[in-house]
């Protein structure tokens, strides 16, 4: 599946083309405009514009370079412009001049940027045009060289979207990437609920994960790619307490594609959160409502991440109903001196006991931004002075010790 950027480039090219053929065919007078791409030994239509003839030529066939005039002109022994090809001895005798009919005839070789030739724009005509002239040639040149700058630039952009597409394929194949684990604590207590999942990317060069997210997405890869992680990450519960739960990360068109069993089945449920992020508007939420709730009969436990930063807000959250909500970080940062900040806590906190959910509060750096979050009312929270993502292992050790000082 190709991208949404990549897919709507490649229709803004087409309608160019398409607008170029047609123009130049009216022009001229002639009844066939079309763009050809040369494919071994065999000439492809890629665009056709035939109004009334559209069962002679389409988008998709193709002819052998051996029965038509492309190869012959590429290489001089046709000219560009034929006004009259009963005129010319080698058109005369080809049997395709007859066939099609073919009376008049215009093409300009279309080339890449390294000078190789990609196809050819061309017009015909059944009939002959002894009109033809130097002028029109330098017109249907102009447009040829329009219709390049297209294809060329799409074959840029198809490069890079292989490129791309080869490289998250490859971190699929080799799990080139490593799950770390961030505590999630009791603010009441100072044990953790819970360690939430994180990814992080080892490919070069060096992107944040919402980077490599974006770009699997952008390459069809994204679900592939988010199932992948959180399948690597649920692998941690062989090691980790009974009492805690494992928080993993999904997009809602994950959520929704029906793929969840392929890192679910066999897991226990009733210990895995799904946070689905709120950055985005939720496409169909009946269907995704019907998917949780099928999982979440099972024992799984959802959650709305970076509530309070996202698409739709409240709206998202009240639809699905969720199990906890995770303030944003954005909203935690500083919220020991914002008044603003604590009273939209406040009332989210009252918000998610009325729904008898829990609130998890996001990016805690501070003594005073934990203290603060403790008298508001908030539940849970996760944050580098709680404790940073690490590994496993590391994360285990830290269990064994009980909570830090500065957590009391």
């Amino acid at each position: 599946m190709k991208s949404t950027a990549f897919s709507t480039s490649k229709r803004s090219a087409d309608e160019v083309i398409k607008r170029a053929l047609s123009s130049v065919r009216e022009h001229l007078g002639m009844e066939i405009a079309y763009l050809s791409e040369i494919e071994g030994n065999d000439s492809v239509f890629r665009a056709v514009d035939a109004p009334g003839l559209e069962d002679l030529v389409k988008p998709g066939d193709r002819r052998s370079l051996d029965d038509v005039y492309c190869r012959h002109i590429v290489e001089g022994r046709l000219p560009s412009l034929i006004a009259n090809t009963a005129d010319i001895p080698m058109t005369a005798s080809m049997p395709i001049t007859t066939q099609v009919p073919i009376g008049s005839h215009v093409s300009v070789p279309i080339r890449r940027e390294d000078g190789s030739v990609y196809g050819m724009f061309c017009c015909l005509s059944p009939t002959p045009n002894p009109s033809l002239n130097k002028r029109d040639l330098a017109i249907m040149e102009m447009f040829a060289d329009l219709c390049a700058d297209q294809v060329n630039g799409a074959i840029t952009e198809a490069k890079a979207y292989d490129a791309q597409s080869a490289t998250i394929r490859k971190i699929l194949d080799t799990r080139d990437f490593r799950v770390v684990y961030q505590p999630i604590y009791h603010l009441d207590s100072n044990r953790p609920s819970g360690f939430e999942a994180l990814c992080r990317f080892q490919s070069e060069p060096y992107r944040t994960p919402d980077i490599w997210f974006a770009e699997a997405e952008a390459v069809g890869l994204g679900i592939d790619l988010e199932l992948a992680v959180i399948d690597a990450a649920l692998d941690g519960f062989a090691q980790l307490p009974e009492d805690v739960y494992l928080s993993v990360n999904a997009s809602p068109a994950t959520a929704t594609s029906g793929r969840l069993s392929e890192v679910f089945d066999g897991r226990p449920l009733g210990r895995i959160v799904l946070e689905i992020t709120e950055h985005s508007a939720i496409e169909d939420p009946a269907a995704l409502m019907a998917e949780l709730e099928a999982w979440r009969s099972r024992g799984l436990i959802l959650a709305i991440d970076d509530a309070g930063a996202g698409y739709s807000g409240l709206q998202q959250i009240v639809q699905l109903s969720p199990d906890i909500l995770k303030l944003d970080m954005s909203l935690t940062s500083g919220i020991d001196t914002d008044a603003a900040k604590r009273s939209l806590a406040a009332a989210m906190v009252h918000f998610a006991t009325e729904q008898r959910s829990v609130i998890v509060a996001e990016g805690i750096e501070t003594e005073a931004e934990l203290t603060t979050l403790r008298k508001i009312g908030v539940h849970r929270g996760q944050g580098w002075f709680l404790g940073k993502p690490a590994s496993l292992e590391d994360v285990c050790a830290a269990l064994l010790q009980g909570p830090s000082a500065k957590q009391a």
